[in-house]
Order: structure tokens, then C-alpha cells, then sequence
């Protein structure tokens, strides 16, 4: 069958097993293809293709309602919905998502950027079900980083008090977006690895050929499970929650997965299936990944599997100006220590963990946990912690409570702030500023290039309060250079002229645009003073004094959301004064941001470059 003639689902429901595993790897080959010249995430959909061509085979959707978790990982999925078509416009502005999007499909339920909230989600599905005395059946798809999240937790403990009918996918391949940790990651390698395992899948398969398999095949597999259940710690952990367990099943094999799911179909309880994959399989240069670099890719060679992006020579990203400050620092300080929730890679403190590694902790998907660790850690210890703005919002009660509330020391790192593009409105970092800006005791800061960003980490590591580094995605122009220390609030300035007296405009802004707007009002002879707003939180009183007092037009200009942010403060401050003050704000409005490239979105937004000096050049004319 020709990928490209699926429209619905269950075409492919009249396929034999045979044409099932050509359709599968057709379907592979498409997406190295496809994803090679579009960026995505790509080794977490390789590694279930046969999963979702036997999903699709076995249950109807949209009636059977499949949720998958964090949701990057549904791109089998939209192909199998009939959505072929879009891959070529796959992340790009006003394009397909790459997650599942409830507007795009009634065949996406449920929509996700983030881990761990298919079991809550399937728990509601299931309820709502079952007041409306429907049948259908319930399929959330998680991964084993995503299950050994305190959330998936919290699901699993109402889901098996519940008792409601619904198949729990436990998608098993070791790997989240690189090397998973913690005592659940290793009671599955134990049970993968166990003679147990074996002997499961000799079972399995002599009971797949027998006649009333669905009878059968539960209580082989009920067999199993019991005689293993007090030595392999993932036998048992879901029957402590109160659900039933079968597997391992091979996760590449569509005929196991097929008949497995087909005995489930009317199974009148929660049950967990626990399937092995190989994320990344297919394609060899994923299926030897253990760092996460395939996990998500930007366009690259298919043949060499090198990237078509790169570096300028003298850049770094900004993820590792801040690990190697860090790094420079703890080799003074040995009671300086990193965390991060599970975004080691991601964030550059994999050489950090690797230097240093008694004093580097990942944590897993637990941005709570490892917030409210490095709070305690701090009482005594100097800790880091670098995590996603977006995924910092998971863990703002931590932030405020354990941390702030007792004015503890943690510098933490806010990676990948401001718009990111193609990953869209889940993973966007432009709501940390105002959800944390009421809280007390906290600094929020910014730094405009790379040595002001060595120059904050330093400042952080000398102070006793709650420290907010925040960087964009991207790199920069790095050089090392020795520490020097900030004073706490202060702000700098750019002049373009000399004579304060022709200054027309003073543009406030903060992060790398200080630069930006600096050099292009430079070039366009454009008569302004740009304020450095390197801390967000507290604000530089005394500059703010001198910018009202100044009688000049004032264009606060943010990259975040403007509720809550800084051009917010700065009115509240003039307002407090009563001074009366020309201020205009440009920033993003109250919604979300889709995805696109970074150009794109924030044309859309009326924060692009160009707009900003249109509105600047209209203030001159006034």
C-alpha cells in the first residue's frame, strides 16, 4: 500500500502480516527522508512504527482513543490518519505540528508537549466514558522516562482505585531523550535482562498459536508475572498500584503485538502491556545514538548523518556558556554541585557530569523533585540547576516555596527561554518571567552577550539568594575571560550619540536584542539610548529614575509575555512615583504562540527587528 493512499485508519486493517511489515518499513524510510529535510523528533518515532501500525490495526480510532505521551512521537500516527501530505510543511509556521494537535485530526484526542500527563488524561477519557455508557477503549502510549515521573505516579495510584477499563502502553526502551535514571530505569533492565523474560517470550509465542487466545494468553502471562513478581521489582510495582501486567512483548514484532492487543480488546480492568522497543530503529546512525543527539535533529545528511547546521568557530551555544563557567567555578568551589531533570544533554552539563560525576545529579522528568532537591542541597551545598523555561513551569511551587520562601542559595539556569520556533506553544519560554516575578527574594536576570553570561554566573555563586540566569536558544560569540562581579539590580547603557541632548528615544530591553538594536541603530543613524536590563527582578531604580526624569518617549521591548513582565515593573515602579511617563510596550499579548521559524513567529507577534524601528522612527516623528 502506497503511504501516500491512507486516508483513514482502517484501511490498513485489511492487510496481512506480511504487507503489514512492508507498509512498516515504508514507513520508516519516509520519515528519515522526510525529517532529514524538515528537523524533528526522530528516533522516538523510528522506534515505534511497528507499536502504531498494530494500535491502528487492532482498535478503531477516533472511537478507541490513543494518547500519547509528551505526544512528539505521533508522527506514525498522523500518517496513519491520513496526514501524509502535511509532513511536508512538518513544524513550519502555520504547517503541522510535531504533536498531536486536537484542531489538525478528531483523530488527536488529546494534545501534549510535555511528559507524563497520558495516564491522567486516559483516567478522564475512561470516566467519561463510562457516564456516558459508551465501549470504547482507552490507549495512552508511555515511555519509561515519562512513567517514572511523579505524575504518571500520582495517575497510576487513582487508575488502579478506579478499576475503569483502559490498555496502559508501556512503551520500554531505556532511553527518554538520552540514557534514563533512577531505580525504575534499572528494575526494567533487570527484568529485559532476567531468564524470566525469556522464558515469557517462549510462552508467548506457544500460546499466540493456540485457539482462544485471549483466555489463554492472560493467564500464561498471569503465570509468569506471579512467579516473578518478588524479584523483578516492574512485575510488581503495577500490581501494588492494582493493575494487570503482561509483557515483555517484542515491540518490532506485528504479529505478537497484534494478537496481544486483540486478547485486550474487552479486557475489563486497567492493564499495562509492557512492550520493548529500540528507539531509533531503522536508521543506523539512531540505533547507535546513547547521548539523545538523535532525539530531536535538525535537517541533516541521510547517507553521513551530519548535520547541515553549524557553528560559527568562535560561537558557542549558551547552554555551554553557562556549563563552562560552571565548570570553571567548581573547580575553585567544591561545594558547588549540578541538577538537572533529565536534561543533561540538552542543557551541556553531560561534561560537567563526567568532570565531576559525585557532584552531578540527574534527576529524570521530576522538574518538582529536583527543585525541591537542590533546595535542600543549598542549606549547606552552592547547586545549579539548569532546567527548561517551559518546564520550569511545572515546577513553580517548588520555585516558591522550598526555595524562595526560605531564601536559599540555588542558581538556577533557565535554558531555552523566549521563542524557540518549531516546537511550538508547549515548549515556548516566555511565561517564566511573570509567573515568578511576584515571588520575594527571587533575582531574575538576563545577560545581552556571553561575557556578561560568565560575569552573572559568577555574581550568582557570590550571593545568598535565590539566583535566575536566563538564556535563549541559539549560540553566541564566546570567549573566556576572568570573572568580574555584578552589582545585584544594576542596569548599562548604550548610547548611539554622544550628547545625551540628541538622544530621541531610550529603548529598554534586555538579553541579546541589547546588542542587536545597538548595532543596527548604529548603522541606521538612529538617535536612541538602549537600556541593558540585565536583572529583570530587581529592577535598577535609580536608571528607571533617570529614564522618567528624562522626559523622552520609553519603548520597553520584550521577547516574552508582556502580563507580568518587565515593562509591567516598570510601570508599577513610574506609577508609585508618579511619574508621568510616554511608554510604549511591545512584547508578545495575551496567547499562545503556534510555531515556525523564529523570523516568522515574531513578525507575526509585531516584535521582529523591523517593527521595533518602525516604531521607533514613528515616536521620533510624533
Amino acid at each position: 500500500m502506497n503511504l501516500k493512499e491512507i486516508k483513514q485508519p482502517e484501511q490498513i486493517k485489511t492487510l496481512s502480516i506480511p504487507e503489514l511489515n512492508v507498509l512498516s518499513a515504508d514507513i520508516r524510510k519516509f520519515l528519515v527522508q522526510s525529517i532529514s529535510k524538515s528537523g524533528g523528533h526522530l528516533s522516538s518515532n523510528l522506534g515505534i512504527v511497528e507499536l502504531c501500525v498494530a494500535l491502528h490495526y487492532v482498535f478503531d480510532s477516533p472511537k478507541d482513543k490513543m494518547i500519547f505521551d509528551v505526544g512528539h512521537q505521533s508522527y506514525i500516527h498522523k500518517i496513519l490518519t491520513g496526514r501524509i501530505e502535511g509532513f511536508k510543511t512538518l513544524r513550519q509556521f502555520e504547517g503541522m505540528s510535531g504533536f498531536q494537535k486536537r484542531v489538525e485530526s478528531e483523530h488527536d484526542v488529546w494534545e501534549a508537549g510535555h511528559s507524563s500527563t497520558s495516564l491522567s488524561a486516559a483516567l478522564g477519557f475512561a470516566i467519561t466514558r463510562d457516564l456516558n455508557n459508551e465501549t470504547n477503549q482507552v490507549i495512552p502510549i508511555i515511555g519509561d522516562g515519562a512513567l517514572a515521573s511523579g505524575m504518571s505516579f500520582e495517575a497510576l495510584n487513582q487508575i488502579g482505585s478506579e478499576k475503569r477499563p483502559m490498555i496502559i502502553v508501556f512503551n520500554d526502551n531505556n532511553m527518554s531523550i538520552s540514557n534514563n535514571v533512577g531505580a525504575f530505569s534499572t528494575a526494567c533492565t533487570r527484568l529485559r535482562a532476567s531468564k524470566s523474560y525469556t522464558s515469557l517470550k517462549k510462552d508467548l509465542s506457544r500460546t499466540l498459536n493456540k485457539n482462544k487466545l485471549g483466555e489463554q494468553l492472560l493467564h500464561v502471562m498471569k503465570d509468569v508475572k506471579d512467579g516473578i513478581k518478588n524479584s523483578v521489582v516492574d512485575a510488581s510495582i503495577f500490581s501494588e498500584f492494582g493493575l494487570d501486567y503482561i509483557g515483555p512483548v517484542d515491540g518490532h514484532n506485528i504479529d505478537e503485538l497484534i494478537k496481544v492487543f486483540e486478547s485486550l480488546k474487552d479486557h475489563t480492568a486497567p492493564i499495562v502491556v509492557h512492550v520493548i522497543t529500540q528507539k531509533g530503529k531503522g536508521y543506523s546512525y539512531a540505533e547507535k545514538d546513547l547521548q539523545g543527539d538523535w532525539h530531536g535533529v535538525g535537517k541533516f545528511n541521510v547517507e553521513t548523518g551530519q548535520s547541515l547546521s553549524s557553528l560559527a568557530y568562535n560561537h558557542l551555544d549558551w547552554s555551554s556558556v553557562l556549563s563552562e563557567s560552571l565548570i570553571r567555578l567548581a573547580k575553585e568551589d567544591e561545594n558547588i554541585l549540578a541538577l538537572t531533570p533529565a536534561m543533561s544533554k540538552g542543557s551541556k552539563l553531560d561534561k560537567f557530569a563526567k568532570l565531576y560525576p559525585d557532584r552531578f545529579f540527574d534527576c529524570g522528568i521530576a522538574e518538582e523533585h529536583a527543585m525541591t532537591l537542590a533546595a535542600s542541597l543549598a542549606i549547606s551545598k552552592r547547586p545549579f540547576i539548569s532546567v527548561y523555561s517551559s518546564f520550569l513551569q511545572r515546577a513553580i511551587d517548588q520555585v516558591n516555596h522550598d526555595i524562595a520562601r526560605m531564601d536559599l542559595p540555588v542558581v538556577i539556569g533557565v535554558d531555552r527561554s523566549h521563542l524557540v520556533g518549531e516546537d511550538g506553544e508547549t515548549h515556548h519560554g516566555v511565561f517564566d518571567i511573570s509567573m515568578l516575578y511576584s515571588t520575594p527574594n527571587l533575582i531574575i536576570s538576563q545577560p545581552m552577550n556571553a561575557d556578561e553570561a560568565q560575569d552573572l554566573m559568577y555574581t550568582a555563586f557570590r550571593q545568598e539568594h535565590p539566583f535566575l540566569i536566563r538564556i535563549p536558544r541559539g549560540s553566541v560569540e564566546y570567549k573566556e575571560k576572568a570573572f568580574e562581579q555584578i552589582a545585584i539590580g544594576s542596569w548599562s547603557v548604550l548610547k548611539t550619540v554622544q550628547d545625551m541632548k540628541d538622544i530621541k528615544v531610550i529603548v529598554v530591553t534586555y538579553g541579546s536584542d541589547v546588542e542587536r538594536i545597538y548595532q543596527k541603530a548604529l548603522i541606521n543613524e538612529t538617535p536612541i539610548l538602549v537600556v541593558n536590563a540585565r536583572f529583570i527582578k530587581p529592577i535598577d531604580y535609580r536608571c528607571v529614575d533617570t529614564i522618567a526624569q528624562a522626559n523622552l518617549p520609553i519603548i520597553v521591548y520584550e521577547l516574552d509575555v508582556l502580563h507580568g513582565g518587565l515593562s509591567s515593573a516598570i510601570l508599577e515602579y513610574c506609577n508609585d512615583q508618579k511619574y508621568c511617563v510616554n511608554l510604549t510596550r511591545m512584547g508578545i499579548q495575551d496567547h499562545f504562540v503556534g510555531h515556525g521559524s523564529l523570523p516568522q513567529l515574531k513578525k507575526k507577534e509585531g516584535i521582529d527587528m523591523n517593527s521595533l524601528f518602525d516604531r521607533i522612527n514613528e515616536v521620533i516623528h510624533e
